[in-house]
């Protein structure tokens, strides 16, 4: 009987090898196709008031700029808005600044289950697109609202209340239906870090594209010193 030559190919290893690296790929591609599937933002909203890019709901036309990063479950974030709110819109006011709010949503997990960060997150957008000029005032009435943490948060109904409350209708199925619920969570992945935090927190400020810590944040009346 002939002896098999020691180099003779193992077409079965071959063959098995092929297999493997053949569902290596397809594995490969399915994670990529369900990472990109689960950040995919959909259908950004319109409208002037919106940057598509950043998910910015922008205030004003000032040389300069700050960004404010808020989720409407974060109770800091209304103290925020309680401090520092009104002269942040003096200095869009005067021409100093342009302000970019972005709603995001990292603290779904304190609504029981009802994904309220988002859902508020969403309705802001639904209302920046009906109405630029009424997202401020919604937003304000959202935190004069707020819901504390660990609480389901506002129903939809009560959201397009106080949409309602700032001029604004004609939403109703955009707020429902959560239109923009996509939007918010893949923009929410972009938020900046703050100096000396290993991931992203609420709020978040921004000065002239520098992230902040929040400690260095003046005193409300000396907020100006910060664009001098």
């Amino acid at each position: 009987m002939m002896a098999t030559s020691a180099k003779q190919t193992n077409w079965f290893a071959v063959w098995v090898s092929v297999v493997v690296v053949a569902v290596l790929v397809v594995v490969t591609v399915l994670v990529v196709w369900m990472n990109n599937a689960a950040t995919d933002p959909g259908e950004p909203p319109q409208g002037s008031g919106i940057n598509q890019e950043t998910g910015a709901v922008v205030v004003g036309d000032g040389d300069q700029t700050m960004d404010t990063y808020i989720d409407f479950m974060c109770p800091i974030c209304g103290q925020f808005e309680d401090a520092y709110g009104e002269d942040i819109l003096a200095l869009v006011e005067e021409g100093t600044i342009t302000l970019n709010i972005h709603p995001i949503s990292i603290l779904d997990r304190f609504s029981q289950g009802t994904e309220y960060s988002t859902r508020a997150a969403s309705a802001m957008y639904c209302v920046a697109e009906a109405d630029p000029d009424a997202a401020v005032p919604f937003m304000q009435a959202m935190f004069a609202g707020q819901p504390a943490e660990n609480t389901e948060g506002l129903a939809d109904e009560e959201i397009l209340a106080i949409a309602e409350g700032v001029g604004v209708t004609g939403i109703d199925a955009c707020v429902t239906d959560g239109e923009y619920t996509d939007y918010v969570t893949a923009m929410t992945q972009n938020t900046p870090v703050q100096p000396g935090n290993s991931g992203i927190a609420t709020p978040t400020i921004e000065i002239n594209g520098e992230v902040i810590a929040n400690s260095e944040l003046p005193e409300p009346e000396n907020l100006a010193s910060l664009f001098s």
